[in-house]
Formats: structure tokens, C-alpha cells, sequence
């Protein structure tokens, strides 16, 4: 049983885990199964048992060469789940040298996505999400700077789609219209 899977990406602060986990709730009832992974944490999982790194800040000081072997080793483990899976992770990351791609060629060329889902929102809305999350730190931006990533994350995935064969589905998760995201996402799953 291959499944399907799933990528969801969208800029930190646009609700993405809000609208997955309320999602994963509403299938699970269902009896629809499906395993979610967090690209991010299972690369850290698998860099840890490999000797690569002790702790969390070290993967981001991983060489280039390392960083690729390791990306790879985590697409070929996700490739190789049966069923269906939702995998969280992010389109670009926006670093001091410019945007990296979340999901380069050896990633997404492995993995073969069925769909990639954007969550996105207003760029005040997550601006102001940003400001009044107090469990996270995270870079101070303006609303033209949060437009820009998540126009960037909207090129990135239409480049993932040309490699892939995927499809692409934006989900805008508005202040006070949750239950319509997710209702999207749910119905995308089922």
C-alpha cells in the first residue's frame, strides 16, 4: 500500500500546525490513517543516531556536504513509508544570504509528493500572530518582508510541482475562519 503524501509548508506564522493538527483530529475520527512527520525533528532524530550531531543547534552548523547526505538519507526513509503521510516542513527558510530551498531536487524528487499544500494567511495577520506568540523567537519582520517569503514559498512549490508531477493547493487560514482551513485540509486528505 503506497498512500499518499502529503507535503504542507507555510511561513512561520501563518497557522500551518494549527490547521494540520486540528485536521489530523477531524481524519483520525474518521478512520482515515495517516502518520504526520516533521521533516525538520525527523532529520534531527536520524542526524542524532547517526553520530552526526549531539543536539539541535549543531544541525544548523553541519557542513553543506553533510547537510545534503542527510537530507537525502531523510527522503529516502520518508519515500519508503507505506501508507499515508503528512510531512511538515518549509518551502524556504529565509537565511542572511538569501532563501534556501526547503525541498531541493534530491528531496522532492525522491519523496514524489502527491499534492503540496501552502498554508497561508493575510501578511498583517501573521505579523501580528509573530508579535503576540510569546513560546517562540523569532526574527522581527514586516508585513512586505512576510509577503516576499511567502511569495517565494509559492515559487519554490511550483518549482516542486515541474519536478514532481504534483499538485500545488493553497489554503488560506484566516483569523476567525479556522474552521474553513481545515475543512480544506480535511477534505484534501480524505
Amino acid at each position: 500500500m503506497a498512500g499518499q503524501k502529503v507535503i504542507i509548508t507555510g511561513v512561520p506564522g501563518a497557522g500551518k500546525t494549527t490547521v494540520i493538527n486540528a485536521s489530523m483530529e477531524k481524519i483520525a475520527a474518521e478512520r482515515i490513517p495517516y502518520q504526520y512527520i516533521n521533516f525538520g525533528s525527523f532529520m534531527f532524530e536520524v542526524a542524532v543516531a547517526d553520530g552526526l550531531i549531539q543536539d539541535r543547534d549543531q544541525m544548523r552548523k553541519l557542513d553543506r556536504t553533510a547537510q545534503k547526505h542527510l537530507q537525502k538519507l531523510i527522503a529516502e526513509k520518508l519515500a519508503a513509508i507505506d501508507g499515508n503521510i503528512i510531512i511538515d516542513t518549509h518551502a524556504s527558510v529565509k537565511t542572511p544570504s538569501g532563501y534556501l530551498a526547503g525541498l531541493p531536487a534530491w528531496v522532492i524528487t525522491t519523496i514524489m509528493p502527491d499534492v503540496i499544500i501552502l498554508v497561508e494567511t493575510d501578511n498583517d495577520q501573521i505579523l501580528v500572530r509573530r508579535l503576540s506568540d510569546e513560546s517562540r523567537v523569532r526574527d522581527v519582520e514586516g508585513a512586505k518582508a512576510i509577503a516576499e517569503h511567502q511569495e517565494m514559498n509559492r515559487a519554490f512549490a511550483a518549482s516542486c510541482a515541474m519536478l514532481t508531477g504534483c499538485t500545488i493547493k493553497i489554503i488560506v487560514n484566516a483569523d476567525s475562519l479556522l474552521d474553513k482551513a481545515v475543512e480544506e485540509l480535511t477534505a484534501t486528505l480524505r
